[in-house]
């Protein structure tokens, strides 16, 4: 059974096209456990699977533990192929108009006035607030 764990822990390194080192700093644990795993020196344990599949939820933990199911599920590519064809989305420069400006901050003798507001929010989009003129 140790065995059937190892060889479908080697088809998710070999799916993502990960060395041994680059997996198992993608899931957190020391190079030399991954080594003594995929030599059978040592079981993998219960804090070694959930790292995996916290990692890479797209791994089936059945599939991993009792070899049910299928890896890789048809609904993804391989991560190398996603991370290639991923387009990333940049917000623009956000150009501050000259003409809008609020005093709210005295440092020293010198004021700054603030021209724009600009919240950034997780899923990328972003909202600009304009303060009121004086």
């Amino acid at each position: 059974m140790n065995e059937e764990i190892v060889t479908r822990i080697q088809q998710v390194i070999d799916f993502y096209g990960l060395t041994v080192s680059a997996f198992a700093d993608e899931i957190g644990v020391q190079r030399s456990s991954i080594s003594h795993l995929l030599n059978g020196r040592n079981k993998p344990s219960l804090d070694f699977v959930l790292k995996l599949i916290t990692a890479y939820p797209e791994v089936d933990l059945y599939w991993l533990l009792k070899g049910e199911g299928s890896f890789p599920p048809a609904t993804i590519e391989s991560k190398q192929n996603v991370d290639e064809n991923t387009t990333k989305t940049i917000a623009p420069p956000i150009v501050p108009s000259e003409t809008e400006s609020i005093t709210t901050k005295g440092i020293g003798s010198k004021t700054i006035k603030t021209k724009q507001i600009a919240l950034f929010y997780t899923d990328g989009t972003f909202e600009v607030f304009n303060p009121k003129k004086d």
